[in-house]
């Protein structure tokens, strides 16, 4: 089996060939912890997710590393607020995110290196880019020379006007070009600080994953894969390469990996629209499988648009994997499936999903197709246990179920059977059981739903 992935540097689909036949490393941008994690950090996670265990399936070694980002304006400027010490936030959000992360179903990352933990090695990695003559100081700043690097822009296939067109680039006094981007900035106030040769400072942003990926792997190893949100490719990323280049005789990294955005309704997530989904909220409301489900329902490279029925499918596919698996010993049976297959093409989860249903359909009667599909389930961190029995629905399961049972009572009154008809299928779709008595409509969902 040969994983096949997009590469956003190449802008093609790409067998994985990591620089050792037996091992393979990656590296994911994580969180800036100073808020809850909402459905977009989510989606950034997951996907990276499902591609750990795909790598894992094929390689006897992984290094997964996903940072924690602790020093940022964004923390000093939560601090403030909140009127606590930037450590209270950080240690509170790192905590939330790692709950929520471990809700979801997600696997822990093999290496999770925090900015301040990694200082000695920032500073260490912008005193060489100095010396190999890519940087340059300046009113106690330290900034790349982007005219230093001739592949800048690569990564993102941006020409010098678009990268100066509507991003936000400090076009400062201290720069010798608009793109050039700080390594090293002075701490102002009692803003955090670390000592330097350039005086009392804290790393630009974009040197830290930098650093903490050498850190790990050595200046002169090449990282095999690297991934985060499509917002990241410019400038971050490229950035990271431009970096990276120029501190080692190896090519920085092979294969880069973006995932598309979360919109909400088709617009973008933002507090100001009040559009913002809480991953704490949604755990409440739904089990981790149907959240799973949701956030990978579109392919990875695309914007997933959150509606109430990207949640609503969701559910229904969940519940007719429940209503299927119907022996407790198909749990340990181990049997051939499709699954890694079907997402070594390029992470394909919604063909991965459609294997799922399809397989409910035989499933029941099936011994082989029952282990298939747990074992498919289980593959893709959906949580099945071994012994199903009466399920107490949630929250937002009860109310669609309500809503329709009014609904086919509303058809039938005004006869409309046909209809009627139509939606006792859809409850039976999801596992829901129907007795009609006095008038009065009774449900309970099936003991395996």
């Amino acid at each position: 089996m040969t994983i096949k992935l997009y590469n956003t540097l190449t802008r093609k689909k790409e067998v994985i060939k990591p620089l050792s036949n037996d091992s393979v490393s990656m590296y994911v941008c994580g969180p800036t912890v100073y808020g809850h994690p909402h459905i977009g950090n989510a989606r950034a996670a997951i996907v990276p997710d499902i591609l750990y265990r795909l790598l894992r399936s094929k390689f006897e070694s992984v290094k997964y590393i996903r940072n924690i980002t602790d020093v940022d304006d964004k923390i000093i400027d939560a601090a403030k607020k909140e009127g606590v010490s930037i450590d209270s936030i950080t240690e509170k959000y790192t905590k939330i995110y790692h709950d929520n992360m471990t809700d979801l179903g997600n696997l822990e990352p093999t290496h999770e290196p925090k900015v301040t933990d990694t200082i000695t090695k920032i500073v260490s990695t912008i005193e060489k880019i100095i010396r190999n003559g890519n940087a340059y100081i300046k009113d106690h700043h330290v900034l790349f020379d982007t005219d230093s690097f001739k592949s800048y822009g690569e990564l993102s296939g941006k020409k010098i006007e678009e990268m100066l067109d509507g991003v936000r680039i400090d076009n400062a006094s201290y720069k010798k070009s608009a793109r050039d981007f700080i390594l090293w900035k002075p701490s102002k106030d009692n803003s955090p600080g670390w000592d330097s040769p350039w005086g009392k400072g804290r790393p630009g942003w974009h040197i830290e994953c930098t650093s903490m990926i050498k850190d790990i792997l050595g200046d002169d190893t090449t990282l095999d894969i690297h991934g985060g949100g499509n917002d990241l490719i410019f400038p971050h990323h490229e950035n990271e390469i431009a970096q990276g280049s120029c501190i080692s005789k190896e090519k920085y990294c092979n294969h880069w990996f973006h995932n598309g955005i979360v919109l909400v309704d088709k617009k973008k997530m933002s507090k100001s629209l009040g559009n913002v989904i809480l991953l704490n909220q949604l755990l409440i409301d739904y089990d981790r499988s149907t959240i799973r489900v949701a956030l990978l329902s579109a392919h990875y490279r695309q914007p997933l648009n959150w509606t109430t029925r990207t949640l609503d499918n969701a559910t229904n596919l969940i519940n007719k994997i429940r209503g299927s698996i119907n022996t407790e010993e198909n749990f340990h049976k181990q049997v051939q499936t499709d699954i890694s297959d079907i997402l070594s093409d390029d992470l394909n989860t919604p063909l991965a999903f459609k294997y799922l249903s399809d397989l409910t359909k035989s499933a029941r009667r099936n011994i082989e197709d029952n282990a298939k599909l747990l074992q498919s389930c289980s593959f893709l961190g959906l949580d099945f246990p071994s012994k199903l029995k009466s399920v107490r629905p949630n929250k937002a399961l009860t109310s669609k179920i309500e809503k329709l049972i009014k609904k086919r009572n509303e058809l039938r009154n005004t006869g409309h059977f046909k209809e009627a008809d139509e939606i006792r299928e859809e409850l039976n779709e999801i596992g829901v059981t129907l007795k009609d008595k006095d008038d009065q409509t009774e449900w309970e969902l099936d003991a395996n739903s």
